[in-house]
């Protein structure tokens, strides 16, 4: 614990180069160090070193040379930092710590000095001793030979003020000695010294001895937990065992067992995947080596029992659309009913062989018939689309189910400008003719149209008397004339594609009057008399494109024949 070293060796100084150039003659050094060894590492140290180092100079106004006796007693107060732990057999150090230096002239150099003719001579009356703080730093080896005695070997440097030894700092007017302050003094003290131990010899404890085969009882084998969640067939689940622990620190062994067969490896965890559902029964044995090397088994984990839910693959039920059957641009509600189980999650989605289903991902969607695609034209047409729901779980399989729904197209009817005559007059117009030789008879080129006229006049036609008028019934003639003519400026309908009706006075249909000199429809050069204004829209001819086998418009009550002499006199209508 604690070092007391007894040393000896040189004490060399560097020369002064300022002043008159003093000198420390190079010496003997002994002294003592008591060193505390409080830590592994560090050490605490006090020494105390004599040294003889006797000072000489050249005087100022002869090339003789001055000496004098000088004795250094040095105090030194260091932390030692070993590279090894306490009570290794080498032990290197490093150290740097504080001195103090008392730098003293002998009793006899101290007389000569003080003699009368000394101090005329070299103005030496005030030589005396001088203390300086100081640095000291060095290093060595400390090697142990016996348990109590060993050697020392140390290097140490040593920085401190330059001593002035009570002599002027500055040259006098009679010349004489002299040693300017300020100066720097370095030195350096090799020394090899015996080292004796007090204390007990520091021994770093023994590795533990192996423990005891009764001691293996005490290995702790913890408890199992399979985690949180459902445990499923076909997925692979994590048992993990926590609280084993050996006090001995040994290393421990385990083993576990699935339904009594062994199972996993060396390890904390067991992972493995059942092939079934239903319970099952997960053991750990914990060992740890015995004694005499041999493993044996020490301690049982508590059982741990599981139940795996059983993976069934998803089902679809109840597919079904609302409803199956509608007209083209109306929507219908599907829905449909996904089953998965404990063991998985299902996703729905919906598609269709035509047609637009929104929220297709949701068990209840919508089916929407706008982009059904079918023929253009009057044909009366029906689709009869597929629509399919599939649920896919989160392993990938599927199961679909499918519902058919019918989509009707029914074309909507046509209505061209009504046909307005001059009052009194069954004469087609100009204006007329253009809808219904451009307009009707082009549209009507479609074989699944039919051209329906229903003839109308206004109340001031009404014959007097009892006389009743067929202006309806005539201005329907001349239209159905100006269509199926086909001589002369009159079309080629086929008379069979035209279906025809009058209806008086009645007004029950809006009116569209077809008159040019409009924005919608250029003027035309009109026969005197024939002219007409909105004022006569209720003297009409209504024109449909009708598709056939479709409602007929609300205007048109039954169809009527037209005497086949009346339409042979009319000819071509000019």
């Amino acid at each position: 614990m604690v070092e007391i070293s007894l040393f000896g060796g040189g004490s060399f100084f560097k020369s002064v180069s300022s002043g008159l150039g003093t000198e420390h003659v190079s010496g003997g050094a002994v002294g003592i160090r008591v060193t505390e060894n409080f830590w592994k590492y560090i050490s605490l140290e006090q020494g105390f070193t004599y040294s003889a180092n006797n000072l000489r100079m050249p005087l100022a106004t002869a090339p003789n040379t001055v000496a004098f006796g000088n004795r250094i007693y040095q105090w030194n107060l260091n932390p030692v930092f070993h590279f090894t732990p306490r009570g290794s057999k080498i032990r290197p150090y490093l150290t740097v710590g504080v001195s103090a230096m008392n730098f003293n002239p002998t009793d006899t150099a101290e007389g000569l000095a003080r003699m009368p003719d000394n101090v005329a001579r070299y103005n030496s009356g005030g030589l005396s001793d001088t203390l300086h703080p100081a640095l000291n730093y060095g290093g060595g080896v400390k090697w142990h030979l016996t348990d109590h005695f060993g050697l020392r070997f140390d290097l140490r440097g040593t920085y401190s003020r330059n001593p002035t030894y009570g002599l002027p700092d500055v040259q006098g007017p009679i010349g004489g000695l002299y040693i300017p302050r300020g100066d720097k003094l370095w030195g350096v003290m090799p020394t090899v010294g015996l080292n004796w131990y007090l204390g007990k010899k520091y021994v770093p404890p023994p590795p533990a001895p192996p423990p005891a085969a009764q001691a293996l009882a005490a290995l702790n084998g913890g408890t199992l937990s399979a985690g949180t969640g459902t445990l499923c067939q076909g997925r692979p689940i994590t048992i993990r065992s926590s609280g084993v622990s050996d006090p001995a620190g040994r290393q421990i062994t385990y083993k576990w067992r699935v339904n009594g067969q062994p199972m996993g490896g060396d390890s904390p965890e067991l992972q493995f995947t059942p092939d079934r559902a239903g319970a099952y029964s997960i053991e750990l044995d914990v060992s740890a080596p015995n004694t005499d090397g041999m493993a044996v088994r020490t301690a049982k984990a508590n059982t741990l029992s599981i139940n795996v839910q059983e993976y069934r693959a998803p089902t679809i039920a109840g597919v079904s659309a609302v409803p199956s059957q509608l007209n083209y641009g109306d929507t219908a509600r599907l829905s449909a009913t996904g089953t998965g189980s404990a063991c998985s999650t299902i996703t729905f989605k919906w598609t269709a062989t035509e047609g637009t289903i929104s929220n297709d991902t949701s068990a209840n969607a919508s089916f929407d018939s706008k982009t059904v695609r079918f023929e253009q034209g009057g044909k009366i047409q029906a689709k009869t689309i597929t629509v399919r729901g599939t649920v896919t779980d989160d392993r990938g399989a599927t199961a679909t189910g499918q519902a058919e729904v019918k989509v009707d197209y029914i074309p909507a009817a046509i209505r061209f400008s009504d046909l307005i005559f001059s009052k009194g007059s069954a004469r087609v117009n100009n204006c007329a003719k253009r809808i219904l030789l451009e307009e009707a008879a082009a549209k009507a080129a479609d074989p699944d149209y039919e051209i329906v006229l229903v003839g109308h006049y206004d109340q001031d036609e009404v014959a007097r008397g009892n006389r009743p008028t067929t202006l309806d019934m005539q201005r329907v003639l001349n239209a159905y004339a100006v269509l199926t003519a086909g001589s002369g400026t009159c079309g080629s309908v086929d008379p069979s594609r035209i279906k025809v009706d009058w209806v008086g006075a009645e007004q029950t249909s809006n009116f569209q009057p077809g008159i040019c000199g409009t924005s919608a429809r250029p003027a035309t050069d009109e026969r005197r008399g024939s002219a007409v204004s909105t004022a006569d829209q209720n003297r009409r001819v209504e024109v449909w494109l009708v598709p056939k086998g479709t409602k007929m418009p609300a205007a048109f009550k039954s169809a009527k024949t037209l005497d086949p002499r009346l339409i042979k006199r009319a000819g071509c209508p000019r």
